[in-house]
């Protein structure tokens, strides 16, 4: 991770030196752009835009009165150092060319036609948030839940922070075997020790220390070598104290022959994966430490109630599942059952169409686009554009390149900027007729210091404030202690 954070750094320090394009003569005026979201997308592009655009102005909107998005919202609290990647973007949100403005919410407050009206180019980069659901019998069943809003729950979400999730339970099965179900899984079998001294949230920290969670099996459709989480996450979940890690052999016999042909990453993964089926212990089990399961080719059918209560999942039904020649899962005739208290559901994500007059493809759940552009003058970056893959990394390199599209579109006339534009000022005209409470940068910088200041005293780097009208009294108001 070190060698990716200074790769990043690296590549972003290169953006500061690259030559500045001159504008053509149809392009006399201050472009106008405006982005739609604050998360790590929003902040690449807009970091690209102005270092290219010299005369360029860009605004971001975002919905929450926070930035950051999925790195304030989604990384796990006990990967700090990804969140670093938050000192350069209040670097670039400092700059005299950018402007946010929080606590705007698109086809709510504005409408994309007055964006549209206001701003020579457009850039959404809104993200995915709508859950994949299963479709099977009892999906309804309390304590089935999606395991992108369990980590809203403990990352401070406002949206997620009344979570009904339950964890006097044992047994907790993860459907999905991706970087999220990875980290859900890890902290829930994380030593709370381990977790008092990072940002998650005191509402989740109270819960996860009465926990009774003993077990959680990551399952997944496919076999070992279809896995979409990465080395890193594996080898942490392994190194985890007091937790025993098991796997069945027989998932492995048919992979380790092709190993050494694998790539180098997927080798590598695949050789841990390895270790650790060949360390999993035989007979039963130390019942005095937590236990991690990876398991195989298996697809959920359908939930049941606990018996002692009838409206909560008490166990799971799975199909044994085998893989066709093009390495798909096909169901076999064999099932079984599983007990689980708790269900979270990584599947994957969808973006919502925020606004009526967005393309979007529903069945896809994202924006139409060709490499980020819907057409000139309007963008989509981030996984409102890809779909919800990738990680940071590879959204930096998606952004970068929806950059550089609005950068030439603008630079040889597609995006006309020749003509003024009111940008902002009108804008916040409309913002201010509709009543719409907005929260600037340094409204942000009061809430950030309050919530620093609240997690020095517990000794946390900070304590998130997960309440919106709190943030707003924080940000714009005279509260906050």
């Amino acid at each position: 991770m070190r060698q990716l954070l200074l790769w990043v750094g690296h590549t972003c320090n290169r953006l500061r030196i690259l030559p500045q394009k001159r504008f053509s003569s149809s392009a006399a005026s201050t472009p106008k752009i405006c982005i739609v979201g604050s998360g790590p997308a929003s902040f690449y592009a807009a970091q690209h835009l102005i270092k290219t655009l010299p005369r360029a102005e860009v605004d971001i909107y975002e919905q929450l009165p926070v930035p950051f998005g999925l790195v304030r919202f989604g990384v796990a609290p006990d990967h700090p150092e990804v969140k670093n990647v938050m000192n350069t973007f209040t670097k670039t949100a400092k700059s005299p060319q950018l402007r946010f403005i929080g606590n705007v919410t698109l086809g709510r407050d504005l409408s994309l036609r007055e964006l549209r009206d206001a701003y020579h180019a457009v850039l959404l980069a809104y993200g995915a948030d709508e859950d994949q659901e299963l479709g099977v019998n009892g999906e309804k069943l309390s304590n089935v839940l999606s395991a992108r809003r369990f980590v809203g729950w403990y990352n401070g979400l406002p949206r997620d922070t009344d979570l009904p999730v339950d964890l006097n339970v044992e047994e907790v099965a993860v459907l999905g075997q991706g970087n999220v179900a990875l980290d859900v899984a890890r902290i829930l079998l994380t030593p709370i020790d381990r977790l008092k001294n990072t940002d998650i949230t005191e509402h989740a920290l109270e819960a996860l220390s009465r926990s009774r969670v003993r077990r959680v099996r990551l399952i997944g459709r496919r076999g070992p070598l279809q896995v979409a989480f990465t080395i890193k996450e594996l080898r942490e979940m392994l190194a985890l104290p007091d937790c025993i890690t098991v796997c069945k052999l027989q998932d492995f016999e048919a992979v380790r022959p092709l190993v050494p042909g694998l790539e180098r990453p997927r080798r590598r993964l695949t050789e841990l994966l390895c270790k650790a089926a060949d360390s999993s212990p035989s007979g039963d089990l130390d019942e005095s430490k937590r236990h991690f399961h990876l398991v195989f080719f298996r697809s959920p059918l359908s939930f049941y109630p606990s018996p002692d209560v009838p409206h909560a999942v008490g166990s799971m039904k799975l199909v044994v599942n085998q893989l066709d020649g093009q390495q798909q899962a096909v169901p076999t005739a064999i099932t079984e059952t599983v007990q689980c208290g708790l269900v979270l559901r990584s599947i994957g994500y969808r973006s919502t169409q925020a606004d009526p007059a967005l393309p979007f493809d529903t069945g896809r759940g994202r924006v139409p686009n060709i490499s980020g552009v819907v057409h000139p003058g309007l963008y989509v970056a981030g996984w409102l554009a890809t779909g919800p893959v990738g990680v940071i990394l590879s959204t930096m390199t998606q952004a970068f390149g929806v950059g550089r599209a609005v950068e030439a579109d603008v630079c040889s006339g597609r995006v006309d900027a020749s003509q003024a534009r009111p940008g902002h000022t009108a804008v916040a005209k409309l913002l201010s007729d509709r009543g719409v409470t907005t929260v600037s940068w340094k409204d942000w910088e009061r809430v950030d210091a309050v919530e620093r200041s609240r997690g020095e005293k517990v000794g946390k780097p900070r304590e998130k404030i997960v309440d919106v009208q709190e943030m707003l009294a924080v940000s714009v108001g005279a509260g906050g202690t």
